[in-house]
């Protein structure tokens, strides 16, 4: 990422959050025209929710701030009946990094299933989760999952598993959710039609501000009824926005534009996991990288994943730990591709000092 420090770039790969907006982005926020969206007066809004619902096959969607408060809105949409339970992994975003607000605000209950390596949860799990009829018991209404999944590397759903959850929720009566952060990227990652691998599932929260490298915003997308009810939602969650369309305009271009590269940061990403198994200190498997994330593991006696981060920062890599030994690299737009072996060459001195 191009900020100049001393006579070298930094390069940001924490996450794919903190891309800019485009140029063509910002000057679509200078010339966007707006309304009052509370009012529902805002055409550029109206226009980006259109594309979305249509791209997807479904009948209505909803721009709101941010992911957290559409997938908060999806799961206060889908269990409205206090009591009510959702089942969800025990890595995803939704249980470990929204506050546990559908537990606060919407007075809804976490059922929590193991996620397998590849960002699934067994079948048999779900399952087994559901709750039978009883007073001592939560409802079960919905089954909630992510794709890509950012604890798992970025790891993508095949449509296979997603119409077999599907199928599974019809027929004990429950709703499906798709945290779709990096929706994109799953798409981009199996070159699928979006209406066809997303067929069964009943909402879906798709993120425009990261890979698509819009400012701000998220969009929730169901049924008509289901986006009635989320509008309402949003506004009891403060999310109800005015001249937004200055903000709704950079997400046109993320999903008519930003999306159709996102093969590049993969192809980025697969080149950094294999460039950098071969260093010592080091443990990735290149092969289990499919979109544009990057978990490796850091292991040295003495040292912990905080302190490699904190030496790579000082040569201008910047990424983020988990733990003692897990790192994470995320690629996005403002690495290009020549970036990357400069990248390797500085994680590497630094290794390689860590050797005397």
């Amino acid at each position: 990422m191009g900020e100049e420090i001393q006579d070298f770039k930094v390069f940001n790969i924490k996450s794919d959050t903190v891309t800019l907006p485009t140029k063509e982005m910002r000057e679509s926020m200078l010339n966007s025209v707006v309304g009052d969206d509370v009012f529902k007066e805002d055409p550029t809004v109206k226009l980006l929710e259109k594309m979305a619902a249509e791209m997807f096959g479904m009948e209505a969607a909803l721009f709101v701030p941010s992911g957290t408060m559409a997938n908060l809105i999806c799961v206060m949409n889908h269990c409205s009946e206090r009591g009510s339970e959702f089942i969800v992994g025990d890595e995803s975003h939704i249980y470990l990094f929204e506050q546990g607000g559908s537990s606060t605000l919407g007075h809804c209950h976490p059922r929590v299933v193991q996620n397998r390596d590849d960002g699934t949860l067994a079948l048999e799990d779900i399952k087994k989760s559901i709750r039978i009829l009883d007073d001592h018991f939560p409802v079960t209404r919905l089954v909630c999952l992510e794709n890509t999944h950012n604890r798992k590397g970025g790891k993508v759903l095949r449509p296979n598993y997603i119409k077999e959850v599907a199928a599974l929720c019809k027929e004990n009566n429950l709703k499906l959710h798709m945290d779709g952060a990096r929706l994109m990227n799953a798409i981009t990652f199996l070159g699928i039609d979006p209406i066809e691998y997303v067929k069964g599932i009943d909402s879906i929260s798709l993120c425009l501000s990261k890979g698509l490298a819009a400012p701000i915003g998220s969009l929730v997308i169901g049924t008509k009824d289901f986006i009635v009810k989320a509008r309402r939602l949003r506004k009891a969650l403060g999310g109800g926005m005015r001249q937004v369309g200055v903000i709704a305009a950079p997400g046109l271009i993320a999903l008519e534009k930003m999306s159709k590269r996102l093969y590049i940061d993969h192809e980025n990403a697969k080149q950094f996991a294999i460039g950098i198994s071969s260093l010592p200190f080091i443990e990735v498997d290149p092969e289990s990288v499919e979109t544009n994330i990057v978990f490796y593991k850091f292991k040295k006696t003495g040292m912990v994943a905080k302190d490699f981060v904190e030496k790579c920062k000082e040569v201008g890599v910047q990424m983020v730990f988990y733990g003692t030994e897990q790192v994470r690299a995320v690629f996005h737009y403002h690495i290009e591709k020549e970036d990357v072996p400069v990248i390797l060459e500085r994680i590497e001195n630094v290794l390689r000092s860590l050797e005397k």
